[in-house]
């Protein structure tokens, strides 16, 4: 079957690429979803940008097949591929994975953009608000209908970043070290952290993660240790989540005043491992600052898998009438697609 099938001829091929998987759908003009596959993770850092679109190609490959394309010959498959990509942080890391992926020759034409930008499109009916993101990390980006984007560089605190479950768990870390030697308040931290693996102090789960007997990788599992001991009325662990909900404002009072939406009603969206779990001491302080500091804000928290959210902004690039979009999102409206984004 090739490109004269209507429903594929004028469609697109959605791309959400995180650090740990990939997910692909192939969609029809109208709105429907014709073939979809999930694959690896995508990072470009590691492995080299050659490398890493092989890991989308994999995926692509089984999503056309599942549409009944062949992939060796039905190219393009779709008129516009739309990939939300993981590590394209900064302007010219996303014109560089364009130029890679475009010269796949998956689509007539290729967009790409921070995978945020699919967690804010899955959220809104039109392209138009501020999300921000917080799972490992912790990125913001806003968007008009006009094109015109804010964004941050988010690669960490030489950008000026603070958040995310990595940063979380660190700075628990820290303070319960202090508290534990003396250096620092005291904080139940000292005795909530080394128990979660099984360990009677804080010296020695330093020891464990020093010695890499308990694995660097793990230190993610800490982060709802550290919700749970602030629960409890911990003031330091308190302190941390309020830390994290002044981050998030922070950035998404920033963004909606560069667009100049700080006086208009618009949605902010939340997303992210951190941020969908919807903790009452986070969500609420963050409700309570964008009460404050944008009034007119309407935080929302973003459960859609980001891929519809790829899909949404290629159905914009194509110029697909409404009721494709709507289609689309009551294809991912259905409880196997619900759920916090993974």
């Amino acid at each position: 079957m090739g490109l004269t099938n209507p429903l594929v001829s004028h469609g697109v091929l959605a791309i959400d690429a995180g650090n740990s998987k990939t997910d692909v759908a192939l969609i029809g003009p109208d709105g429907r979803v014709l073939g979809t596959a999930r694959g690896g993770g995508f990072n470009p850092p590691a492995v080299g940008v050659d490398a890493a679109v092989d890991t989308l190609a994999e995926a692509v490959a089984v999503a056309v097949t599942a549409a009944g394309l062949d992939h060796d010959a039905s190219l393009p498959y779709a008129e516009d591929v739309s990939a939300c990509l993981a590590n394209a942080d900064l302007p010219v890391e996303e014109r560089e994975l364009r130029e890679a992926v475009h010269a796949r020759g998956w689509g007539r034409t290729t967009h790409v953009a921070n995978d945020t930008f699919a967690i804010l499109r899955a959220g809104v009916d039109e392209p138009r608000g501020v999300a921000v993101v917080c799972g490992a990390g912790i990125n913001c980006v806003g968007m008009l209908p006009d094109g015109r984007t804010a964004r941050f560089p988010a690669i960490g605190r030489i950008s000026g970043d603070w958040g995310g479950g990595g940063a979380l768990a660190e700075e628990a870390l820290w303070f319960a070290a202090r508290a534990e030697d003396g250096r620092g308040e005291p904080t139940a931290l000292a005795r909530t952290l080394p128990a979660h693996f099984g360990l009677p102090t804080m010296y020695a789960l330093i020891e464990a993660l020093h010695r890499r007997r308990v694995p660097g990788a793990r230190k993610h599992e800490l982060t709802p240790v550290l919700f749970a001991t602030a629960s409890s009325g911990d003031a330091v662990a308190r302190a941390i989540v309020h830390r994290q909900a002044e981050e998030v404002v922070a950035m998404a009072t920033v963004a909606l005043t560069h667009l100049d939406l700080l006086d208009e009603e618009t949605p902010v969206l939340l997303g992210g491992s951190v941020l969908a779990a919807r903790h009452p001491l986070l969500h609420d302080r963050i409700t309570e600052l964008l009460a404050e500091r944008a009034p007119k804000a309407d935080p929302r928290v973003v459960t859609a898998r980001p891929v519809l959210g790829a899909a949404l902004l290629g159905l914009d690039h194509t110029g697909a009438p409404p009721r494709a979009a709507r289609r689309l999102r009551a294809h991912y409206a259905q409880p196997e697609f619900q759920g916090p984004p993974d």
